[in-house]
């Protein structure tokens, strides 16, 4: 008894889609079998198919001239394209011009010596694991606006303003 209630359970379950959806019709052609084609697809490139490059909201800032940081030990921006750079466990592309090693060539500025340590604060040959993956923390500039307001000021601007009024007085 309890076999055929499951039995029939089962069966009621594997037909219930095509049962809400409609799919099964009496009159059509078979949905399965040696005459049945499968769904009439049209041929050629169909939009769902098709791998379209989004377009972008922003522009690439890439004239290579360094910008003033927006916070205080804000990572410095990147002035420069870096859309096809390879940085993954085996190679990063960034430390070709920006390694200790290499800065002399390029004439890019060097990686940060606080990249070179481990979190114990111990000095390393090379940059550290933990600082390998540069665009963590170091973005491309672009030309979006700010999604919302900046009032930062750098530490030249407060000393400036503070200076100001003390020479005022």
């Amino acid at each position: 008894m309890k076999t055929r209630f499951l039995i029939a359970a089962l069966a009621f379950l594997a037909a219930a889609p095509a049962l809400v959806t409609g799919v099964v019709a009496a009159d059509g052609p078979p949905a399965s079998g040696p005459a049945y084609q499968g769904p009439k697809v049209s041929s050629g490139p169909h939009p769902i198919t098709l791998d379209v490059q989004a377009e972008s909201t922003t522009r690439e800032i890439v004239d290579d001239v360094k910008r003033v940081r927006n916070y205080a030990d804000q990572p410095p921006l990147i002035p420069h394209a870096i859309r096809d750079y390879q940085i993954d466990l085996n190679i990063n592309k960034c430390l070709t011009c920006h390694d200790r090693r290499n800065v002399e060539g390029s004439q890019a500025p060097m990686v940060s010596v606080t990249h070179f340590q481990d979190r114990d604060g111990q000095t390393l040959g090379t940059v550290s694991a933990r600082r390998y993956f540069c665009t963590q923390c170091h973005v491309p500039q672009t030309d979006a606006k700010p999604i919302v307001g900046n009032s930062f000021r750098d530490f030249d601007a407060v000393l400036g303003a503070t200076a100001g009024k003390e020479g005022g007085h």
